[in-house]
C-alpha cells in the first residue's frame, strides 16, 4: 500500500457516495483511472440498470481520446463477472488494456466473489486488494448485508430529549430536535431505501416521510399497522412517494372496504398472519427483502423499536439527543425492549444536539 494509493481510492470512495439514493441495490461505487501519477478519468454508478463506475470512467478517457494502456484503474468494489443491468466491468477492463487493478474490497456477491480479480491476473493485470478496506465497507455496508442476508439492513433512528424521552404524556412530541437535525434526518432517508413507522407515528404526527429539506429522492414509506387504523386520508398515504401498509389478515366487510379505497391511491396494502394481534417482524422484513428492498430506516415509535430490538434484527442506532428536558412522558425505547451491546462508531454535533451513531455488535460479527 502507498500514499498515493490511498490518495486515489479515497477519490473513489468521495466519488461513490454521489450515487446514495438512486442506485440501490447494487452498491456505490466509483472509479478514478491513472498513468504516471496523473488523472486520465473517472466516473461512478449514477443510475440502477446504467453504466458501473468503470465503464464511465472508461467512456469518459475514450471521449477525451486518452490511451488507457498500461493505466492503473481504482475502484473500490470489485468490477462485476455476470451480465445483469449491463455487461461485465471486467471485460472493459482487459479490452483497453489497463496493467493495474487497485480495489478496495471484493465483492461479497456469489455472482463476483474474487472472479473478476482471478480473471484479470490471468490475464496479465496486476491486482492489489484492500486498499482503504474499512473505509470501503462502511460505506457499502447496506449493500454487503442484503447480499449476504437477503433481507434489508436495518436502522433505528430516534430523536430524544436529554432526560430520554421522545415524546409528552400526551404522545406529543414536534419538535425535540433542531432544524440541523431534522435536516440530516432528510438525508437519511435519501440514502435508504424505506423509511418505516407504526400506526401510532401516524396517528399522532400525520407526517409525510418525504425528502423536503434537501435535493434526493422519496423513500418508500412502510407502515405497520395491524389494525388498519390510519385514516385513508394521512399524510402517507398522498401520490408522493410508493408506500406499502402492512396489515392483518381480516375478512370483515369493513376492513376489505378500507383496504379497497386504500388500494385505489395506489398504496400497496400487504395482508398478513399475526400472533396476539401483532404482525412478525421477521415476516414483515423477509417480505421486502423480496422487493429488493436493500435498507429499512425505522423512525419510530417506541413500539415499533421495541418490536425490531426483541426481534433481533437492528443492524444500527442513529439516536439524536437535544438540550431540551422533559421531566416525564414516553421513553424512546421500553421497558420490554430487548437488551442489546452497541457499539459507537462516531459521534456528530448540530448545534446543540448531538448525535450517535451506533452499531449492534452482534450484527458487526456477522458482517465479519
Amino acid at each position: 500500500m502507498s500514499q498515493a494509493d490511498e490518495f486515489w481510492m479515497s477519490k473513489c470512495l468521495n466519488l461513490a457516495k454521489r450515487g446514495a439514493g438512486f442506485v440501490s441495490p447494487n452498491p456505490l461505487v466509483g472509479a478514478v483511472i491513472v498513468r504516471n501519477g496523473k488523472k486520465i478519468s473517472e466516473g461512478y454508478h449514477e443510475q440502477y440498470g446504467g453504466p458501473h463506475a468503470e465503464v464511465n470512467a472508461i467512456n469518459q478517457a475514450v471521449a477525451k481520446k486518452k490511451s488507457l494502456a498500461g493505466a492503473t484503474l481504482y475502484v473500490n468494489l470489485e468490477p462485476c463477472f455476470h451480465f445483469g443491468k449491463t455487461p461485465p466491468c471486467v471485460d472493459a477492463v482487459l479490452k483497453h488494456g489497463i496493467s493495474r487493478v487497485v480495489i478496495a474490497t471484493k465483492d461479497p456477491n456469489p455472482l463476483v466473489a474474487g472472479k473478476s480479480i482471478q480473471k484479470l491476473k490471468k490475464n496479465g493485470v496486476t491486482c492489489s486488494v484492500g486498499i482503504l478496506k474499512d473505509e470501503a465497507t462502511h460505506l457499502n455496508e447496506k449493500f454487503f448485508s442484503f447480499i449476504k442476508k437477503n433481507i434489508p439492513f436495518i436502522a433505528l433512528k430516534a430523536a430524544q430529549t436529554k432526560d430520554g424521552f421522545i415524546a409528552k404524556p400526551d404522545g406529543k412530541s414536534k419538535w425535540i430536535t433542531n432544524t440541523q437535525s431534522r435536516k440530516y434526518v432528510h438525508q437519511l432517508r435519501n440514502e435508504y431505501d424505506a423509511v418505516l413507522v407504526g400506526a401510532n407515528t401516524v396517528l399522532r404526527d400525520n407526517p409525510e416521510l418525504t425528502v423536503r429539506a434537501i435535493k434526493g429522492r422519496n423513500p418508500i414509506r412502510v407502515i405497520v399497522d395491524g389494525k388498519l387504523s390510519v385514516s385513508s386520508t394521512a399524510n402517507v398515504l398522498n401520490s408522493k412517494a410508493l408506500t406499502i401498509v402492512y396489515t392483518s389478515k381480516k375478512k370483515s366487510s369493513v376492513f376489505r372496504k378500507k383496504i379497497k379505497t386504500i388500494e385505489n391511491k395506489g398504496i400497496v396494502v400487504v395482508q398478513m398472519d399475526t400472533k396476539d394481534g401483532s404482525i412478525n417482524v421477521k415476516d414483515i422484513i423477509n417480505d421486502l427483502g423480496k422487493r429488493q428492498i436493500a435498507s429499512i430506516l425505522v423512525e419510530g415509535g417506541q413500539q415499533i423499536y421495541s418490536s425490531f430490538l426483541n426481534a433481533g434484527v437492528v443492524d444500527k442506532i442513529y439516536l439524536f439527543t437535544a438540550k431540551k428536558k422533559f421531566g416525564n412522558g414516553l421513553k424512546t425505547f421500553a421497558n420490554n425492549s430487548k437488551r442489546i451491546t452497541v457499539v459507537k462508531y462516531s459521534q456528530k454535533k448540530f448545534g446543540t444536539d448531538v448525535l450517535e451513531e451506533l452499531y449492534v455488535k452482534r450484527s458487526i460479527q456477522r458482517l465479519v
